[in-house]
């Protein structure tokens, strides 16, 4: 064993799991650097002797990532690669007696709602000022903006609120001014999300207040796309919507995760819905924005699942026509509604699942990409990466949604600028175009 650290504490923070984890990660290294700190993210070559690690516990794929990327830190800190390790976030909210007996050589566990306590151990105060302060781990003009913390729905398959707690907005003038301090930065997109968009407003403000944070958001001078993560379909508020198509800066594009339709797995899931509810709702929207995207998430194998259900899943897939769809395979998660039924569905059975719905996904795909050649879309471009620059419409979101691809050796483009661009060609899940003159 080492008597001595290798090099002056720097700390690298490594962040597993969702875009919410990435705001997280965001705000302590903003808090680090305010008290002087060293500082970086995921820098796996020169990642200084202290690693705080972000863990994700939503699902069992999931908390293995985590597990796993503990394991390593720990292991290096055993070979005296590195001095400390701590973890925060799900996991360690969620299975902190767990993991302080089975790893015991982590530092110390923190939970979600710990950043005081973190920073405290990492010699560094928390400062209440620094709202809106945060080190954007994003290319350099597009962030997410977390709006609310927390969940109070009931559903059965989820364990974010045993990690994350009671929904908890934060107030509109506290968003804007982030908001404001994120343009100033030269951000030009904002994704606003939290584990429940629909939610927001009701427990500060006794109302759904989402569309009034649009109508201010829209206000911020350099923020030119604000997109929306993460609605749920019960209790949707229309004026939302109406924001939508009257605001240019809202962008057409709602990811609406729905889970399943067939009713009585819904009812099970605990949605507050129904199949013709939730049909309804989709059909409303189309009808208000017919160009919109609608990104939605399905679970497939969740307990007592028939062929026909699945089947009726499938089918409704096909006759939604949903421009952005994933899918997960159902995870039986301790203390949640559903660890009392029987996981029943077999693992290769979910796996088909997984794959005949992707499959349907892929077709329509491919079908409303065609739709698109010959059109010219306003794109933000992200990143170039070797002969080709990579942006996206206002349709698609990062990481998960379509990219527009530009070829580089034949046309130059200022990475996080707006540039219209033709289609000439299309595939499953890009676009190949050429850059407009002006």
């Amino acid at each position: 064993m080492r008597t001595k650290t290798i090099k002056k504490n720097k700390i690298n923070v490594v962040t597993l799991g969702c875009s919410k984890n990435i705001y997280d990660s965001e705000v302590l290294m903003g808090q680090l650097k305010a008290n002087g700190k060293n500082v970086v993210h995921e820098d796996e070559y020169d990642d200084g002797n202290i690693v705080v690690i972000n863990t994700c516990g939503f699902i069992g794929k999931a908390k293995e990532e985590s597990i796993d990327t503990i394991l390593h830190y720990a292991q290096r800190k055993e070979a005296g690669e590195i001095d400390k390790v701590f973890v925060t976030g799900c996991l360690s909210e969620r299975y902190k007696p767990d993991l302080e007996k089975e790893i015991p050589n982590v530092d110390q566990y923190f939970g979600t709602h710990d950043l005081p306590n973190l920073l405290k151990v990492l010699e560094a105060d928390y400062k209440h000022e620094l709202i809106g302060e945060r080190l954007t781990t994003t290319p350099k003009h597009y962030a997410y903006l977390k709006i609310a913390e927390g969940c109070d729905r009931p559903c059965s398959f989820c364990a974010i609120p045993l990690m994350r707690g009671k929904h908890k907005s934060t107030p509109i003038e506290d968003i804007i001014t982030e908001a404001t301090k994120l343009a100033e930065k030269g951000i030009k997109e904002i994704m606003l999300i939290a584990q429940d968009l629909t939610y927001y407003g009701l427990d500060i403000y006794k109302k759904r207040a989402l569309a009034d944070l649009l109508e201010a958001l829209v206000k911020v001078d350099g923020i030119e796309w604000i997109r929306l993560h993460y609605a749920f379909p019960s209790g949707f508020p229309m004026d939302v919507i109406e924001v939508m198509k009257r605001e240019p800066k809202v962008c057409n594009y709602l990811d609406i995760p729905l889970q399943h339709i067939n009713s009585e797995i819904l009812k099970s899931m605990k949605r507050g819905t129904t199949h013709e509810k939730t049909t309804d709702l989709i059909k409303k929207f189309r009808a208000e924005i017919p160009e919109m995207a609608i990104r939605t998430t399905l679970i497939v194998g969740y307990p007592g699942e028939t062929e026909a259900q699945f089947e009726e899943l499938k089918n409704w897939v096909e006759e939604m026509r949903f421009e952005r769809l994933g899918v997960f395979e159902y995870s039986h998660e301790e203390n949640t509604g559903a660890y009392v039924l029987e996981d029943d569905v077999p693992a290769d059975v979910k796996f088909r699942r997984v794959n005949e719905i992707m499959e349907v996904q892929s077709q329509i795909s491919w079908e409303l990409n065609q739709e698109k050649i010959g059109k010219t879309f306003r794109c933000l471009f992200d990143r170039k990466d070797g002969a080709y620059f990579y942006g996206r419409t206002e349709f698609d979101s990062p990481d998960v949604d379509n990219d527009v691809i530009v070829d580089a050796t034949k046309h130059y483009i200022k990475i996080g600028e707006f540039i219209d661009v033709e289609i000439y060609d299309a595939g499953d899940y890009d676009l190949y175009g050429v850059p407009v003159k002006s």
